[in-house]
């Protein structure tokens, strides 16, 4: 199982640059930012969350910060 996780890896980063240059592969899409900023919020939330071990800071986190992100969004 480690050697198809490896492989599976190895494939997917030698193919990255081929991805990337794309014939028609749009740069930048809303597509692409929802899941670059729900990555983000993630992480930042779980951050709030580490550090302060607050649970209503948490919760509170939970709904801004998403909201924050997604009024943030570029347009199409």
């Amino acid at each position: 199982m480690k050697r198809f996780f490896v492989a599976l890896s190895g494939w997917i980063i030698g193919m990255a640059p081929a991805l990337a240059v794309a014939e028609e592969g749009g740069g930048y899409s809303r597509g692409n930012a929802i899941l670059y900023f729900s990555v983000i919020a993630v992480i930042l939330i779980y951050g709030i969350h580490d550090v302060f071990r607050k649970k209503w800071l948490t919760w509170a986190s939970v709904v801004v910060i998403p909201v924050i992100l997604y009024l943030n969004l570029p347009a199409k």
